[in-house]
C-alpha cells in the first residue's frame, strides 16, 4: 500500500474529545476523507479500541488500513508524512520551525491538565495551585502568539489545531478558578475568535455551554459533587 493512501482511513473518537477534534480539524484542512468510529468512554470500551490502543486504551486512534496510530499529535504528524499530496501540509519546512511548533502544541496540553484539576480537585489550596499554573501555561501560550494572526504567523497550522480545540473549555475552568482570559490572554482570546470563523474548527468543535454540560455530568460520574 502507498503511504499516500487514504483508503479504509478511520477514526476512532469521542464527540466532546479536544484530542479527537484536533484530529478530525486536521484531516479537515488536509482534505482527507475518512470514517468516523464513536466509542464509548465512561462505560465498555469497544474490543476495537481495546485491540487498537491495548497501551492506554483511549481514543483518538487512526486506523489506516487497519493499522493503529494512536495519540493526537503523533496522528497530526503521521497525517503530514502518510499524505503527502494532500491539500496542505500543517507543519512548515524548516526544521527549527518544524520544532518550535511540536514543542508549543506538546506544551498546550497542559491546559487541559491544569484545567481538568480545577474541576477535579476538592481542596482549595490545590486548586488555587492549579488557577496560578494555568493562567501562567495562558500568559505562556498568549506570548508566542503575540501579534500574528495565527502561532505560525499569517497560516492556520500546526500550533493552532493542537490549541484552539481547548478554547471551548476555557469558559468552565474560568468559572472553577475564578479568572478571564480576556484579561490574562487577550491575544488568545482574540486569536481563538479568528479560528472559530473556520469552516474546520466551527464543524468540529462543541459549544461552550454543551462542554459545560459533560463536565457537570464528569463530575456527578466521579461522585465529585
Amino acid at each position: 500500500m502507498a503511504a499516500d493512501d487514504n483508503k479504509d482511513l478511520v477514526l476512532l473518537d469521542f464527540w466532546v474529545s479536544p484530542f479527537g477534534q484536533r484530529c478530525r480539524i486536521a484531516l479537515a484542512e488536509k482534505g482527507i476523507p475518512y470514517e468516523y468510529s464513536e466509542q464509548e468512554l465512561l462505560g465498555t470500551k469497544s474490543d476495537l479500541l481495546l485491540r487498537s490502543n491495548p497501551v492506554h486504551k483511549k481514543i483518538p486512534v487512526l486506523l489506516h488500513a487497519g493499522r493503529p496510530v494512536c495519540e493526537s499529535l503523533v496522528i497530526l504528524n503521521y497525517l503530514d508524512e502518510a499524505f503527502p499530496s494532500a491539500a496542505r501540509s500543517l507543519l512548515p519546512s524548516d526544521p527549527y520551525a518544524r520544532a518550535r511548533a511540536r514543542f508549543w502544541a506538546a506544551y498546550s496540553d497542559k491546559v487541559y491538565e491544569l484545567g481538568t484539576k480545577l474541576w477535579k480537585l476538592r481542596g482549595e489550596e490545590e486548586r488555587a495551585q492549579a488557577r496560578d499554573e494555568l493562567v501562567q501555561v495562558l500568559r505562556n501560550l498568549d506570548g508566542e502568539l503575540g501579534d500574528k494572526e495565527f502561532f505560525g504567523g499569517g497560516e492556520f497550522a500546526f500550533v493552532d489545531v493542537a490549541v484552539v480545540t481547548f478554547m471551548p473549555w476555557l469558559p468552565s475552568y474560568e468559572r472553577y478558578g475564578g479568572f478571564t482570559v480576556e484579561e490574562t490572554a487577550p491575544r488568545l482570546a482574540a486569536w481563538a475568535r479568528r479560528c472559530g470563523e473556520r469552516e474546520s474548527v466551527a464543524k468540529s468543535l462543541h459549544s461552550p455551554e454543551k462542554v459545560d454540560e459533560f463536565i457537570t455530568m464528569l463530575k456527578k460520574f466521579y461522585g465529585i459533587e
